[in-house]
């Protein structure tokens, strides 16, 4: 059984781009993080995404959030890999890069099953299922996970909303609706009545006995 939310992450240990990770809990901290995976360099989609990923530097830092990637290659290719990525994104890859080609951290995620190996000659296809997007939260859970097939490239727009979303409701009674994005009003959590509603947020809207909306908090 895979990862599911809430689990805690596993602590993994993690060669990479920028040297060794003893700790993955150690290396987030007190950050949130995102892990997002790929089934091998040099090809298109994934590179497409690894330069969203850079371009959106700022972005992750203004969230107090590290991202990691993983590609079933080495070290060695993913150095050379991170000349194609800048080339095309025009931005620089400044996160680390997990090298898997034993398959063990891929295999470590339920990403794979345990008698998966990587074939002479093989392509991105014999580790397809290594698409994935885990979000986690400083206290080392799964906050939030999505898996994508090989044609499609992720949208790192969406990655970040819902990132938003989680940091937004982490500590507050709300829920986010629909399409929600930064600045929009938010869901009251059932957990409070209207009176208690009024207390904590203010002025509600009842649209119905069961959605009641508010004020996104600062």
């Amino acid at each position: 059984m895979g990862l599911r939310i809430n689990d805690t992450f596993p602590d993994l240990k993690l060669k990479t781009s920028q040297g060794e990770i003893a700790s993955f809990h150690d290396w987030i901290g007190d950050s949130w993080a995102i892990l997002f995976s790929h089934p091998k360099d040099f090809t298109p989609v994934c590179t497409t995404e690894f330069g969203a990923v850079a371009q959106l530097t700022e972005e992750w830092a203004a969230r107090n959030t590290k991202v990691i990637g993983l590609s079933v290659d080495t070290v060695d290719e993913h150095m050379k890999w991170i000349g194609d990525i800048e080339t095309f994104a025009g931005a620089e890859v400044s996160f680390p890069i997990i090298a898997d080609d034993d398959l063990e951290i891929s295999k470590a995620l339920d990403m794979l099953p345990a008698e998966a190996y990587l074939p002479d000659g093989r392509t991105a296809a014999d580790s397809a299922s290594v698409r994935v997007v885990f979000i986690i939260g400083p206290d080392k859970k799964l906050k939030l996970s999505m898996t994508y097939p090989m044609s499609v490239g992720r949208n790192f727009a969406e990655v970040l909303r819902a990132l938003d979303a989680l940091q937004a409701t982490s500590q507050t009674p709300i829920a986010t609706p629909a399409n929600w994005t930064m600045g929009q009003d938010v869901i009251v959590s059932l957990s409070l009545d209207d009176d208690a509603a009024r207390e904590t947020f203010g002025e509600i809207n009842v649209k119905l006995p069961y959605l009641r909306t508010t004020r996104s908090p600062a």
